[in-house]
């Protein structure tokens, strides 16, 4: 693979912001939903927080190679030894926390590498990569 099918930081910060406008309308909707009910027991509320702020992120990169966000920009997270799969739940999870509590310094590593990745891809053995790169 040549250096052109990993993505540079911007189309990785602008999938981010994509997902953070998603995010805030998952949050929207779901509290409108909410308000049409008297007594939203604290359970589904929790529920909803869970996903739209914890799993989100986790659950599509694992099943579907990347989040909305990623997908509308092109780029796939996928297994660094095996770039046709996608990584496993558990490790997409802890990518997500590492993402999350490093913030933008983990993405300031990618220019840093041929393979242009964030510290949290390193940490798993993820590697982004232009969807048309997949076989």
């Amino acid at each position: 693979m040549t250096e052109k099918n990993y993505p540079h930081v911007s189309d990785r910060v602008k999938a981010v912001v994509i997902d953070s406008i998603i995010l805030i309308s998952e949050l929207v909707l779901v509290t409108y939903i909410f308000s049409l009910f008297e007594n939203v027991p604290d359970v589904a509320k929790k529920i909803a927080f869970v996903f739209i702020f914890l799993l989100y992120d986790p659950i599509f990169t694992s099943f579907f190679g990347g989040t909305i966000g990623h997908m509308i920009m092109n780029i796939r997270v996928r297994r660094h030894r095996n770039e046709e799969k996608n990584i496993l739940l558990p490790l997409a999870i802890i990518r997500f926390i590492v993402k999350a509590f490093l913030g933008w310094l983990s993405l300031l590593t990618v220019s840093g590498n041929k393979k242009r990745k964030a510290i949290h891809d390193m940490l798993v053995g993820s590697v982004v990569i232009y969807r048309n790169s997949e076989n």
